[in-house]
């Protein structure tokens, strides 16, 4: 039984359930030569005529959007859905600066309007995050964005942006049969708001094939491409080389009973779970196609038996640590290079700081009422910090609206965004304290403060309060020692 080849991704949005994904431009140009944009324009109408119309960039794709462009200028601007994604460096962003980076890819692209623009933050603790997409939404409104899509966003921070009403329609992850991650809290999450998720990732890098089955291990070395040397991490993480071998093993017959390859089921199987938009397949423009395998796609559907054979499998396989996203902001790096070195120099301070009397040092957030009340986010003297009550104020909004939970992380980032500015970590948290105005929300704040603190588990102290402004919904303040 065959399966639908689109799907809308949002009103006035449908997209191929199979994204064609240029992310291998960068890997083509790593000599710094870059690929030719005429056979590769090409090469992306090929995909077109055979029923993949939507493509996946970035601005750090190498010459990708740029050869969009010449797609678009020689075949037309509606053949095909463009999409691509805008990564900042970390740091303080400005209103002109979110325009410029829409400009630049409107223009290397060739277009009037971007199709899914796709954010992705570096660090939650620093606030520009918040900044950035509250202006993409004003340039969605403007009409230079059809769309916004996150990419790399956890659960809690998607759902930060969502009651913050950020217009998001899509998040795109990591979501592979090696990293279930996406398949729990963040599926229910999507669900709920009628996000969908676009997933990368689902071969592995090629690993997740018959060319690896029955191989001995590769060394991770620069003998692999960027794709490989990243998901050979992904493969570590989850067991190692054995349990992925094991893995394969349970794949091939099932594979072969459909007719494909193993690499078409991988992608069929997280293509059909809950909450997926669509996978996104790797291209090597001009070089490898594979347009027969990825129709393929779409020629069968698994039985139940064949279905728990997978996800008895799947509980073989170690879990892939943290939420979706965490690979690009805590160990362990999943990346090419097993850390940011590909990425980032440093993570500048999310708060600015100033010298005080008596040899203390002030963190300030920026929120009105630091001026209206006279006292500062946080204060260092010694080796203690201090935090004062915080809530979900940015500037003059309420972030995370009626939600506690999303009102609660929006706290302790800032909460975090303050410890680091005075030179600490949420590690050296000792002391909590939370305020909440109704008692029926203890327990998505408390669960949300397990989230942030499970490891290190400060003392803590929950009361309900008073608090000043019918839009709070929970305060904390918090107290670190910096050893």
């Amino acid at each position: 039984m065959s399966i639908s080849t689109t799907i809308q991704l949002a009103p006035g949005l449908t997209i191929s359930r199979a994204l064609i994904g240029l992310w291998q431009i960068a890997d083509m140009e790593r000599d710094g030569k870059k690929v030719d944009p005429i056979p590769a324009a090409q090469a992306m109408k090929s995909y077109v005529d055979a029923g993949f119309h939507t493509f996946d960039m970035a601005d750090h794709y190498g010459s990708a959007e740029e050869i969009s462009g010449v797609f678009r200028k020689t075949y037309g601007q509606n053949l095909a859905q463009h999409f691509t994604k805008w990564v900042p460096s970390p740091g303080n962003l400005t209103k002109a600066q979110v325009r410029e980076a829409v400009q630049t890819a409107l223009s290397r692209m060739q277009s009037e309007r971007i199709d899914l623009m796709q954010f992705h933050a570096w660090q939650y603790a620093h606030p520009s995050w918040l900044d950035a997409l509250f202006w993409l939404q004003e340039l969605k409104e403007e009409g230079l964005i059809g769309h916004l899509g996150l990419t790399n966003f956890d659960t809690a921070h998607l759902n930060i942006a969502l009651n913050s009403g950020v217009e998001v329609v899509s998040n795109q992850v990591c979501y592979s049969l090696l990293d279930q991650r996406a398949a729990g809290e963040m599926t229910a999450l999507c669900q709920k708001h009628g996000v969908k998720l676009l997933a990368f990732g689902t071969l592995a890098g090629g690993f997740l094939s018959e060319k690896w089955l029955e191989k001995p291990e590769p060394q991770l070395n620069d003998a692999l491409t960027w794709s490989q040397m990243k998901y050979k991490r992904y493969i570590d993480a989850a067991g190692g080389w054995e349990k992925f071998q094991n893995l394969l093993r349970v794949l091939q017959p099932i594979a072969q009973d459909h007719g494909v390859s193993i690499s078409t089921l991988a992608s069929h199987f997280i293509m059909t779970r809950p909450a997926v938009g669509g996978v996104i397949i790797g291209a090597r423009l001009g070089q490898s196609q594979h347009l027969e395998e990825n129709r393929q796609l779409f020629s069968f559907s698994l039985s139940e038996n064949e279905e728990a054979a997978i996800q008895n499998a799947l509980t073989q396989l170690q879990k892939i640590p943290g939420d979706c996203g965490d690979e690009y902001r805590k160990p362990p790096f999943l990346t090419a290079s097993g850390d940011l070195s590909h990425h980032l120099d440093s993570f500048p301070a999310p708060y600015p700081t100033k010298a005080g009397s008596d040899g203390r040092t002030k963190a300030l957030s920026g929120t009105i009422w630091e001026d209206i009340a006279g006292f500062s986010r946080a204060i260092r003297k010694g080796n203690r910090i201090l935090v004062s009550g915080t809530t979900a104020t940015h500037g003059s909004k309420v972030i995370g609206g009626n939600d506690p939970a999303a009102q609660t992380h929006f706290i302790l980032d800032k909460i975090e965004g303050a410890i680091l500015s005075l030179g600490g970590k949420m590690e050296d948290v000792v002391r909590t304290r939370i305020f909440i105005r109704n008692v029926e929300h203890w327990e998505p704040i408390s669960r949300a403060h397990g989230k942030r603190f499970g490891e290190i588990q400060p003392a803590n102290t929950m009361v309900k309060a008073e608090l000043i402004g019918d839009e709070y919904l929970v305060e904390i303040e918090a107290e670190a020692v910096v050893e």
